[in-house]
């Protein structure tokens, strides 16, 4: 595969652990539980595939909506997958960024993403997102609140304002746009996942539960990202001009 069809950012809902344990009469938790272990095969696979920026959607503003011994039982997760994972992303010179409002996260959680993103923040090749507490909707508002405040100190000029100052006050203003949206589970949704981010990216849709998607599912979507063509809004003739 060409430089040119590789795409520098893939976002990826992870969906399909609870089915993923419900068919196999286990416990919820234990589908999120595999499913962390598929986040570390796709994150070796895109190394290995060039894929500079991997963003995760790992936890909603809406799931604080599930009951508690799943919420909490999801923290705990995370609160080992970040004990467990830092090692390796300094290992591989992997930067650490946190999209979301993950100051509403528990503490501990909070302690350890900011330890994380420290340890990894002069890293500058490859870049797993984590979206946490992560809301498009919720990050639209944010990022008005905070242009408005810095027009009024007369930092920003609004009638001047333009789609990449607007990106500047994202949660993603570190990192490209996607090109290539995953979802998995058959499911045919954006969920409220870096949808304006995702204006003009791909987007793929597995059959496959999260909990069973590994190197060769990822590479199946690298491919079909391959085989696309992007227009942004031109003509196939126009692109060949």
């Amino acid at each position: 595969m060409t430089a040119s069809k590789i795409p520098q950012h893939v976002a990826i809902i992870m969906d399909g652990n609870g089915r993923w344990a419900k068919q196999r009469k286990l416990p919820r938790i234990e589908g999120h539980r595999r499913g962390a272990e598929a986040v570390k095969r796709v994150l070796k696979a895109a190394q290995e595939n060039k894929v500079k920026n991997i963003t995760l959607y790992a936890f909603s503003v809406e799931n604080w909506n599930r009951p508690q011994d799943e919420i909490d039982a999801l923290m705990n997760l995370l609160e080992r997958f970040l004990s467990d994972q830092l090692p390796q992303l300094i290992k591989r010179k992997i930067r650490l960024q946190v999209i979301g409002r993950y100051q509403e996260l528990p503490e501990r959680i909070q302690t350890l993403l900011r330890k994380s993103e420290a340890a990894t923040q002069e890293f500058d090749e490859y870049t797993l997102g984590l979206a946490l507490n992560y809301g498009s909707r919720t990050e639209v508002i944010d990022a008005v609140k905070a242009i408005s405040k810095a027009a009024q100190a007369g930092e920003v000029d609004i009638d001047h304002l333009d789609y990449e100052g607007f990106r500047s006050y994202l949660y993603t203003r570190d990192m490209p746009d996607p090109d290539l949206v995953i979802r998995t589970s058959g499911e045919s949704r954006l969920s409220n996942f870096l949808m304006l981010q995702s204006a003009y990216a791909e987007i793929y849709f597995s059959q496959v539960f999260w909990p069973e998607f590994d190197e060769a599912e990822f590479k199946t979507a690298l491919a079909a990202y391959a085989s696309r063509e992007r227009r942004y809004g031109k003509t196939t003739e126009q692109l060949k001009a």
